[in-house]
């Protein structure tokens, strides 16, 4: 517990920016019109890729013996699987709505 509350502090600077990048994402995505939505968070989801190349980097780094960094590892890999694999199937149903129907 004790290293947890060290990292923290260390690291305030970075845990504030992440904070305000929260703030200013949940500002941009919360104002961006209704059309534009579908296109827009299906290129954000498909980006997540490289939080999954992050989470199996931290994963293979990790010793053994350190729970704390193989669990955000762990997590970041299945956010981010899950984020992938949501970005193509929206932008699919997106491209399925501009094909021409057959009769």
């Amino acid at each position: 517990m004790e290293s947890i509350i060290e990292y923290l502090g260390e690291h305030m600077a970075m845990i504030y920016i992440l904070a305000l990048s929260i703030f200013l994402g949940v500002e941009v995505i919360k104002n961006v019109p209704a059309i534009l939505h579908t296109p827009l968070m299906s290129g954000a989801n498909a980006i997540h890729g490289v939080v999954l190349i992050g989470g199996i980097i931290i994963l293979g780094q990790a010793s053994s013996d350190d729970y704390f960094t193989m669990a955000l590892g762990f997590l970041a890999v299945v956010l981010g699987t899950l984020n992938v694999v949501g970005g193509f199937a929206v932008t699919d149903r997106m491209l399925e709505m501009f094909k021409k129907k057959q009769k």
